[in-house]
């Protein structure tokens, strides 16, 4: 099992903050997107919220490569809409590189 550490930052707008945390919640997320998710050999994946900044934690089968495995899940149904959706209430942190939405982050402890 491989396990992976993202950050992406959210607009600093209540309403759209507000908007992004309902669309995730489990009676109003599309069914479509966690079925996407877990087709793609993510196995689990909780996302964590303070002030803008949000923090993906995913756990994925031992196969599973982070460029492909996105790529893969961007051509599944509903996907790209559910993807040009969140870009309306997600920005970039400042220190990703170009072409970079989710930053992969280094671990730098574990117990």
């Amino acid at each position: 099992m491989k396990k992976f550490c993202l950050t992406l930052d959210l607009k600093n707008d209540d309403g759209l903050i507000e908007a992004y945390e309902k669309y995730h919640r489990q009676d109003s997320i599309w069914p479509e997107i966690p079925e996407g998710i877990k087709a793609c050999g993510i196995l689990s994946m909780d996302i964590y919220r303070v002030s803008t900044r949000l923090v993906m934690i995913m756990e994925t089968d031992d196969e599973f490569e982070l460029k492909s495995g996105f790529e893969k899940m961007a051509g599944l149904p509903r996907q790209q809409e559910w993807a040009a959706l969140m870009n309306t209430m997600q920005e970039k942190p400042a220190f990703a590189e170009p072409g970079e939405h989710w930053v992969l982050m280094k671990q730098v402890f574990k117990l």
